[in-house]
């Protein structure tokens, strides 16, 4: 985890009052918040309110993987992009989003695609994995990736109108533990429309 801040500036004390006032959390909380590194993994329809809402909450560092561009066609589920970055790397319009939303963050955009190579440096500096990506072979390299690192990762998948959220802590399980192989060919979409 980060550095945590020692004190709460009085903008960052109004910012998160809510936070702050919620006994679970109060300050200390905060500044742990503060402190902690996110690394989401789609800047789409899954990765999208979460980058918000970890950036809302005041993680202190989020890192966003995609090496997709923003298509027209996403714009009516993918929250983090609007017209005008059409085009552009999502990584960089999640940035700019996310900047505008809370200033006091760090956002890393990562604009590459995930693979064996690249994956372990990638969330080495991160406290926590979020997977939002609309494939079978990159869920299942994260889900690898993190389980080996001892990474705790939060799953998210959709599929038309159903929606499934899972936690996996490191040494208690993984999303291969619960479905060991992706399904066969014709059995289940190779993308999601995430």
């Amino acid at each position: 985890m980060a550095e945590q801040p020692l004190t709460l500036t009085p903008e960052q004390v109004k910012r998160y009052s809510r936070h702050i006032i919620m006994g679970d959390v109060g300050s200390k909380g905060q500044r742990a918040l503060m402190g902690a590194k996110a690394l989401i993994i789609g800047a789409g329809g899954l990765g999208s309110p979460s980058a918000i809402y970890l950036s809302l909450a005041g993680v202190g560092t989020v890192g966003i993987v995609d090496f997709d561009v923003v298509d027209l066609s996403n714009l009516q589920r993918q929250i983090l992009h609007d017209t005008d970055d059409v085009g552009r790397p999502k990584v960089l319009s999640a940035q700019d989003t996310l900047t505008d939303i809370n200033p006091d963050i760090t956002i890393n955009p990562i604009n590459e695609r995930l693979s064996s190579e690249n994956i372990t440096p990638l969330i080495a500096d991160y406290d926590i994995v979020v997977d939002g990506s609309d494939n079978f072979s990159t869920r299942y390299l994260v889900n690898d990736a993190t389980y080996l690192t001892r990474k705790t990762l939060v799953h998210g998948s959709i599929f038309r109108f159903e929606g499934q959220a899972s936690v996996f802590e490191p040494g208690k399980g993984c999303s291969r533990c619960l479905y060991p192989t992706p399904p066969p060919p014709g059995m289940g979409r190779t993308k999601s429309p995430g």
